[in-house]
């Protein structure tokens, strides 16, 4: 049986089955966008491994493109990485390196089957690293911890499995174990067969290159590196008394979490992060739609955008949507629809987009991020499809906790302060909110964290050519409302109700003291929480 232009059911299929779609998360400076490379490295899409820093001669990383990125040193876009792999075809879906651009994060986990999630040696557990386990929780997401940068000075490897276990509540079941200790990162212990392995890692300069690695069993092993490999064996014993022995169905079901040793910036233990991503991460399958029942992995093309993009062409400026493909074939030049606004959308400009580097792309099947330039009228979290009709559930929001009002600096270039503040507002770089105290000039902007303000103030002068003064606002908590009770909200000092682009109606408040002494004044006022996302 054939599904129309997306090929046979038997192609798509085998299509999915060899593909693995995955995304890093972590706390800020835990070397996300390092490990990013280093998995490029060993992929063969690049030659030479980059440093978020730059530092010591090496270059910058690929995925840090934007101008902000390199002058800070931090990943403030989400970049997808496309490279084969002994056999399979991997989809990396890097995330942005600071907290301020959560949101962005959680757009991609709505993306991808599974997570990394990347744990400093030296700070364990941090508060970012866990806001983002708890949306791979709600999601049901399973999730492979990598304990990185081991070649320096750390916790005891024993008592990080013990923090991983008290504060997410799975069975960290490590599947390579350390030999030496913090900052004297010599091998790796291999668990994952009977009988147990030592691969040993030789450092290159600066570690821009692969990594060598020598093999051996266990008697090699302890005759090479003594009581170390000892040590090794007998925390592994202990492990193994304890249970903590990979199982895959209960990976799969988030009761545990496979873990693994690295040091990304040295490229060790990237072979088996991918080995244990290809072997036990789930590969594309059916998704469900707003309407319950889920499209088949060949019932026709269809995917959901995650990201909106523009300006990353500053020569034709152009705006690129990044679709995961849910079901079906993509072909490049198909004609598809948008079930939101049930438009017809071309594809004729289909890429694959990693940092400022893009290639064509002729066809892409489940799993698969294509990147489709020039797409008017396309949102973060529309849907498209050939054929049958379907939708996949929204995107939500995060709950906004920071506020400003925007103004242009020359008013003679309000056409361009206007389009600006649209398009980035539909790219979910900043929620764009009417105040009927400032008319439609000043729109307030609402975001997670303050960075994203700098983010609007820096494309808005460079992009839109139309400078922007930003004035904060002196509220951190949102609740949606009533037009009814919007008059009453709106006469209390402090309290200011503003107007989302569909229409809601928020009442903002200073702080929490504040919302909780007007809950208790008004009992009758409908204030209620935007669940979305995982703020608020």
């Amino acid at each position: 049986m054939r599904t129309g232009r997306a090929g046979t059911a038997d192609a798509v299929g085998a299509q999915a089955a060899v593909r693995r779609t995955f995304a890093v998360i972590s706390h800020p400076d835990a070397g996300k966008s390092t490990l990013t490379e280093a998995l490029a490295l060993h992929g063969g899409a690049i030659t030479e491994a980059g440093h978020v820093k730059g530092k010591a001669g090496r270059r910058g990383v690929v995925s840090d493109w934007q101008d902000m990125e390199k002058d800070r040193g931090i990943s403030i876009s989400s970049a997808a990485l496309q490279f084969t792999w002994s056999g399979h075809v991997v989809n990396l879906v890097d995330t942005p390196g600071h907290a301020d651009f959560s949101e962005d994060t959680y757009r991609v986990l709505t993306a991808v089957d599974c997570a990394v999630m990347l744990v400093d040696a030296a700070k364990g557990m941090e508060r970012q690293t866990m806001k983002l386990f708890e949306v791979c929780r709600l999601r049901g997401m399973p999730v492979v911890t990598v304990v990185n940068k081991w070649d320096r000075p750390g916790h005891d490897a024993l008592a990080l499995m013990d923090e991983i276990a008290d504060r997410t509540g799975m069975i960290p079941t490590p599947v390579t174990w350390p030999v030496g200790i913090a900052g004297d990162f010599r091998g790796v212990v291999d668990r994952r067969e009977a009988e147990l392995s030592y691969v040993a890692y030789t450092r290159t300069a600066g570690g821009a290159t692969l990594a060598p690695q020598q093999r051996m069993d266990a008697a090699a092993a302890a005759e090479r590196e003594g009581d170390a490999w000892e040590t090794a064996v007998e925390e592994t014993d202990l492990l193994a008394a304890t249970g903590a022995e990979h199982d895959r169905t209960a990976f799969l079901a988030g009761a545990t979490t496979p873990v693994l040793f690295a040091s990304a910036v040295l490229n060790f233990g990237v072979d088996q992060l991918l080995e244990v991503l290809l072997a036990e991460a789930p590969a594309p399958a059916p998704r469900p739609g707003t309407d319950g029942s889920a499209r088949e992995l060949a019932g026709g093309f269809s995917g959901q955008v995650f990201k909106v993009q523009s300006g990353m062409d500053k020569a034709h400026r152009d705006r690129v949507a990044f679709l995961r493909v849910a079901s079906g074939r993509f072909e490049r030049g198909m004609t598809v629809t948008s079930s939101r606004t049930r438009r017809v959308v071309t594809t004729k400009y289909a890429h694959r987009v990693f940092g400022a580097e893009r290639s064509g792309v002729d066809d892409a099947w489940p799993g698969d991020v294509v990147a489709i330039v020039n797409t008017g009228g396309v949102r973060v979290g529309d849907t498209l499809y050939e054929g049958k009709p379907v939708e996949y559930p929204p995107i939500p929001s995060f709950a906004p906790e920071h506020f400003a009002v925007a103004r242009a600096k020359d008013l003679g270039r309000y056409k361009q302060f206007q389009r600006g503040v649209t398009e980035l507002h539909h790219e979910g770089v900043v929620q764009t909110l009417r105040s009927d105290l400032r008319g439609e000039q000043s729109p307030v902007l609402a975001a997670v964290g303050p960075m994203q303000f700098d983010v609007v103030a820096h494309r808005m002068a460079g992009e839109y050519s139309c400078p922007v003064d930003l004035d904060l606002l002196p509220f951190t908590l949102a609740r949606r409302t009533t037009a009814d009770d919007a008059p009453t909200l709106a006469r209390i000092p402090g309290v200011e109700v503003l107007t989302s682009t569909d229409g809601t109606l928020l009442a903002v408040f200073p702080d929490r003291w504040r919302l909780q002494r007007i809950e208790r004044d008004h009992p009758g006022l409908v204030l209620e929480p935007l669940a979305a996302g995982t703020s608020d």
